[in-house]
């Protein structure tokens, strides 16, 4: 498993299949840059809300729309990446050291969220100006 360090969008395997197809994730796959400790989803997201809003200093993240659609906007302390996510075979890598914010949620959207480690409030920063102090060392 190799880990890049920019942000980037990452193709799943897919199975296609006329009754519907099949995406996976495995640890030992050859395109994962981590072995997965940890998965989450956000759902039910009112309209116009925002999530993320944080940093982590080591976890590394996959991002997937596993239904609907939103946008996960990233900033590295000098510049931001937009990416929107509609598809439940690609997946947005996001190294640590990414500010992370997650809106224009659609109906029904469904964000999963698979990292490299187990959850530890240690590593995330949550205050903008503190995750900025950091960029500036």
């Amino acid at each position: 498993m190799k880990t890049p360090d920019i942000p980037r969008l990452i193709e799943l395997p897919r199975i296609y299949d006329p009754r519907g197809n099949l995406t996976f994730v495995q640890n030992d796959d050859e395109f994962m840059p981590f072995k997965i400790e940890r998965a989450y989803w956000i759902y039910d997201v009112p309209a116009g809300a925002e999530r993320g809003s944080h940093a982590h200093i080591e976890a590394l993240s996959l991002i997937i729309a596993a239904g609907g659609s939103f946008n996960v906007n990233l900033f590295d302390g000098a510049k931001w990446w937009k990416f929107t996510l509609n598809r439940p075979f690609e997946a947005l890598f996001v190294p640590p050291g990414y500010w992370r914010t997650l809106d224009n949620f659609s109906s029904g959207s469904v964000c999963l969220s698979l990292t490299s480690l187990p959850y530890s409030e240690d590593d995330y920063i949550r205050d903008f100006d503190a995750f900025m102090r950091t960029k500036a060392v």
